[in-house]
């Protein structure tokens, strides 16, 4: 089963999101804030990582630089989530060492065609099926 790292600091943001990734067959680990989801990176061994990049004590961006400036933890996958849908937001996003980019409200194929890539094997087959069927 995959597991996702998901931070994300909005109680509702992370309900509606973990409610969706579990049906589709997700295993869940939630970081609350960018210090947390650093070393929860290590510490969880996850096969993703989604990234709201509006955090407390550390926001996303540092966050993922940290990760990725980590050896431990510099081959694991970030997709940045955000409300700011601009172009130069998602630049900013890649450049901290991103390897996706969503905006928010989350389009949810599109999140399942940008984490398929990305994840090592295969979506679970739920997330899958679902993915066919959008």
């Amino acid at each position: 089963m995959a597991k996702l790292l998901v931070v994300e600091d909005n109680d509702m943001n992370w309900d509606m999101l973990s409610r969706w990734l579990r049906k589709r067959g997700f295993d869940l680990a939630r970081a609350v804030n960018g210090e947390e989801a650093v070393v929860m990176a290590a510490d969880e061994a996850p096969d993703l990582i989604l990234m709201d990049m509006g955090l407390p004590i550390k926001d996303g961006y540092q966050a993922t630089r940290e990760i990725k400036a980590n050896e431990a933890t510099r081959a694991l996958p970030v997709i940045a989530l955000t409300a700011n849908a601009m172009a130069e937001d998602e630049e900013r996003a890649m450049s901290a060492g991103c390897d996706g980019y969503q905006s928010k409200p989350i389009d949810f194929p599109q999140l399942l065609r940008t984490m398929q890539p990305l994840l090592p094997g295969a979506l679970p087959e739920k997330a899958q099926k679902f993915l066919d069927t959008h």
